[in-house]
């Protein structure tokens, strides 16, 4: 996983971790406090996974502007903006395979492809790899590089390279959701370690097939106008200030629910929709599946 950044000099020391390659993502949270992860706005934009496409539109030094494809955005129409250290690019695309593997695990590991099969990397939900085969029980999956590993196959959904991995219905988008429950906030994040508002909805949609874009503001126009009297699961709901300026969004979860990652401090959670500081702010709902 790569955090992409607001500019070169955006990082921290804290950060430090976070720009290794690979990265060392559970050290960089764990060392963070508080007031770190809270530090983050105006730092940190968004985040790629593995294996994740961008396009490099500058170099400097040992940094590269770049633009992801997969997270719409009107900053930019060829995709979500960005910096990232240019180790940790690749430039070779991975071995090409009639399947995809993509993790649907909120983590995995990538091991070694050798009969230890040692841990090498944890991945993230959502992270999509070509697949060359099985060994020894586990799966195989090319990398960006032109590196081999292996992964557990009870951590991934095998597909053709175009197939969504999970369904795409509300109440799937729900569960998948769901399953980050306790996970804490994390302002960029777009991953299983941890989630923005509208990381967490994006990049659960993007497994079960519908590409939305990356941030609340620019969701909250996609997809099918809904009535608030008749959400359903998978729903969106977009909340504004009183100037109209959509700052975040939750998940119909159905029976009156939600599943949100609501605010740096927090952890994702299932709460009331009628609860009464986002109830006040409701400002719309949208419908991405049938």
């Amino acid at each position: 996983m790569a955090t992409l950044w607001h500019s070169p000099s955006s990082p921290r020391a804290v950060d430090s971790r976070a720009l290794r390659a690979p990265a060392d993502v559970r050290g960089w949270l764990a060392g963070m406090t508080l007031a770190d992860r809270r530090g983050l706005q105006g730092r940190a934009e968004t985040q790629s996974l593995l294996g994740d496409r961008v396009l490099v539109t500058a170099v400097s030094g040992t940094w590269a502007a770049v633009v992801a494809p997969d997270q719409p955005t009107p900053k930019d129409s060829r995709g979500y903006p960005g910096w990232v250290p240019v180790r940790q690019l690749s430039a070779v695309a991975p071995r090409s395979g009639t399947q995809a593997a993509t993790v649907v695990a909120p983590t995995a590991w990538l091991r070694g492809d050798d009969a230890a099969a040692a841990r090498v990397v944890e991945v993230s939900f959502g992270t999509r790899l070509p697949v060359l085969g099985t060994t020894g029980g586990l799966v195989r999956v090319a990398l960006p590089g032109g590196l081999v590993r292996r992964v557990d196959p009870a951590a991934v959904v095998r597909t053709t390279t175009t197939g969504r991995a999970l369904p795409g219905t509300g109440a799937s988008v729900v569960a998948s959701a769901r399953a980050f429950t306790g996970l804490p906030y994390l302002w960029a994040g777009r991953s299983g370690f941890g989630f923005d508002c509208s990381g967490l909805t994006s990049l659960v949609y993007r497994v079960h097939g519908v590409r939305i874009p990356r941030d609340a503001d620019a969701q909250a126009p996609a997809g099918r106008r809904v009535a608030s009297a008749s959400m359903a699961p998978g729903d969106l709901l977009f909340y504004a200030t009183s100037s109209g300026y959509v700052h975040h969004v939750s998940m119909y979860a159905g029976s009156g629910l939600m599943v949100q990652s609501p605010a740096t401090g927090q952890s994702v959670q299932t709460i009331p929709v009628a609860t009464p500081a986002y109830a006040v702010q409701l400002a719309g709902v949208r419908r991405y599946v049938p």
